[in-house]
């Protein structure tokens, strides 16, 4: 028998004030995290700091200190060349042997704007079933919130950083965005946030509507949606370790 890999969600609290983990998680998915004992993640010490907090919802199936916890694969900086195919298929060895494995994010679901997409890619090829757990997606709940049309939507993940590059992409973005009635949704690093929200309501014409949620599943979390024209006459002030979620939609 094969074992299944399993995508168990995580908070989207990182790197804030941590809130209840029943707050964020259904109480099936930390069940079936406390029975895991192969994890693959992008970092082992976060990672152990969730399993801290499953534990104390659901008794773990063994001790945290005897879990087979392995990281990602990363390619070597510099090097210019992709992970090995083997590296990917090294960690699903336990599930070929019939042991399920968790695959767990930094926050929110995994494979989702994340590097464990890859895995699931090898999971599928390898003929190992894939599973994924109900848990909170950011990308999600900004849309949910934003107001923008649900219906045709596109992640486009970071923008550029350099601002003349960055206007170019925002620009045909939006000439996109207006042709075809599509929500853009974007993210970026929690301390660049303040930079791209002025980079947005410098590209983007006034009557584009523009919602940002920050924070979300955090007791200070919030959404804002307006015209890029009222975001001008009265901007938002960012804390500077808080994820935030931008969506765009051009009229």
């Amino acid at each position: 028998m094969t074992g299944t890999l399993w995508l168990v969600p995580n908070t989207l609290d990182l790197g804030t004030e941590e809130v209840g983990l029943q707050d964020v998680l259904a109480l099936g998915a930390i069940r079936r995290a406390a029975a895991l004992s192969h994890w693959v993640v992008e970092d082992a010490r976060n990672a152990r700091g969730f399993i801290k907090r499953v534990a104390a919802v659901q008794a773990l199936a063994q001790p945290l200190q005897s879990l087979d916890i392995r990281e990602l694969p990363r390619p070597r900086k510099g090097s210019g060349q992709e992970v090995a195919a083997a590296e990917w298929q090294a960690l699903l060895k336990p599930a070929l042997e019939g042991q399920d494995i968790g695959l767990l994010s930094e926050a929110g679901l995994p494979a989702v704007a994340d590097p464990g997409a890859t895995l699931v890619q090898a999971a599928h090829a390898a003929g190992v079933p894939v599973q994924a757990l109900p848990g909170a997606s950011s990308l999600m709940l900004a849309l949910a919130c934003s107001g923008l049309n649900g219906q045709s939507f596109a992640f486009v993940g970071y923008l550029p950083q350099e601002a003349t590059a960055r206007a170019a992409r925002l620009r045909e973005l939006e000439t996109w965005s207006r042709r075809h009635q599509q929500t853009q949704l974007a993210i970026e690093t929690p301390y660049r946030n303040a930079a791209l929200l002025e980079g947005m309501l410098a590209a983007l014409q006034p009557a584009t509507r523009l919602s940002i949620s920050c924070g979300l599943t955090l007791p200070q979390g919030w959404t804002r949606t307006d015209t890029v024209a009222a975001w001008r006459s009265k901007t938002t002030a960012f804390p500077d370790r808080v994820p935030a979620v931008f969506a765009f939609l051009a009229q």
